[in-house]
């Protein structure tokens, strides 16, 4: 019984294995050392400024210079040429003038108009470098602010200097006039052509510019006996009209 007492007291006495000795002084070991400094550890919460290339700026802001710089002489070459070819040529509208124009078959009642017009007009190129191309021309006979009938001309060109007879006939079947009583005057009716063409101006093989013409030829009187009524209609009072031109 004694030396079993014995044999438990030295075992509980042995040190136990698998840890290392208490330190001598009695304090536990320190912390280990730090690691030393290294870019794969070292990683900011944050990220770190960032620094654009200096050079990389500059030769950015020089290329957007030079294309800036590029634009603005095209734009100064281009509208010089245009200024020196409309000092070489002068271009000027053509000039349309009513010598003829005659109304037919008239009938007017209860504000609906029935007729037939026929105009003649010479039409003249005053440019002596410059060649026109009506490709198309339309023209509407009006009485007071109302369209009362349309057609189209066929197109024509037009040499230097050249002047171009021009004919054009309307046609009216009942076409409403929204004017009180209708179309009223003592003896005579005052019509309105007016017309719209697009043409070409054309110098040479390399020079061609588009423009839309107006063309307004006021104050066109025709005779009429018994106005609202019946009539064979007439032919224009007073002579040859000129006729307004703008682009």
């Amino acid at each position: 019984m004694a030396d079993h007492n014995t044999i438990n007291n030295n075992n509980y006495n042995r040190p136990v294995t698998g840890y290392p000795a208490p330190a001598a002084n009695g304090y536990p070991y320190a912390a280990p050392p730090p690691q030393p400094n290294s870019s794969y550890f070292n990683v900011s919460s944050t990220n770190p400024n960032y620094y654009p290339n200096p050079n990389y700026n500059q030769q950015r802001v020089t290329f957007l210079r030079r294309i800036f710089a590029v634009l603005v002489a095209s734009v100064i070459i281009f509208g010089t040429i245009i200024f020196i070819m409309w000092l070489i040529l002068r271009p000027q509208v053509p000039q349309f003038r009513v010598q003829s124009f005659t109304l037919s078959n008239f009938n007017e009642s209860n504000n609906l108009v029935t007729g037939n017009w026929d105009a003649s007009l010479d039409v003249r190129n005053p440019n002596d470098k410059i060649v026109l191309y009506y490709d198309h021309l339309e023209a509407a006979v009006f009485y007071k602010g109302e369209s009362i009938a349309v057609t189209t001309v066929a197109p024509f060109m037009q040499g230097k200097k050249n002047e171009t007879s021009v004919k054009a006939s309307f046609a009216a079947l009942n076409a409403y006039v929204n004017y009180g009583n209708g179309i009223k005057g003592s003896g005579s009716v005052e019509f309105n052509l007016r017309m719209v063409a697009r043409v070409r101006f054309k110098a040479g093989a390399w020079w061609a510019r588009r423009r839309i013409l107006r063309i307004y030829c006021p104050d066109l009187n025709l005779p009429v006996g018994g106005v609202g009524k019946n009539s064979t209609g007439g032919s224009l009072s007073g002579g040859a009209k000129n006729c307004r031109v703008a682009f």
